[in-house]
């Protein structure tokens, strides 16, 4: 039971520990590639590009690091797999992910908010 409870309110062990294994991948990369992966998931932390559902998210993270262990293994550049343009590359690779993100969820949020503010929509 303490393990439920202590899930509630800190969150799934089990969530935590693939994430710390995908931190582990990216932390074995070369420099050069962990500084790309680093970079990569900065940005979709930021942009709210990144799946709400975790099991997305956490599919999306492992192929990136599948991806760059692959090309490190080969010795791909960099500049190979993301193009002259990273956003380019991070827009295509996230949009087989997304559920919309966070972002989705809040825009959807101020739609219904702004209904039922104006008498559009009826109370919930």
């Amino acid at each position: 039971m303490a393990k439920n409870i202590l899930e509630l309110i800190i969150g799934s062990f089990d969530d935590k520990k693939q994430w710390r294994a995908y931190k582990a991948r990216v932390k074995a990369l070369p420099e050069e590639y962990r500084t790309a992966v680093d970079a990569i998931e900065r940005y979709l932390m930021h942009s709210g590009d990144t799946p709400a559902e975790w099991s997305r998210a956490a599919t999306m993270f492992d192929d990136l690091a599948d991806l760059f262990e692959r090309a490190a293994a080969d010795g791909t550049p960099i500049r190979d797999i993301v193009g002259d343009d990273p956003l380019e590359f991070v827009e295509a690779f996230v949009s087989t992910y997304s559920d919309g993100g966070w972002i989705a969820k809040e825009r959807e949020r101020l739609r219904s908010s702004i209904a039922r503010a104006s008498g559009e929509e009826p109370a919930s």
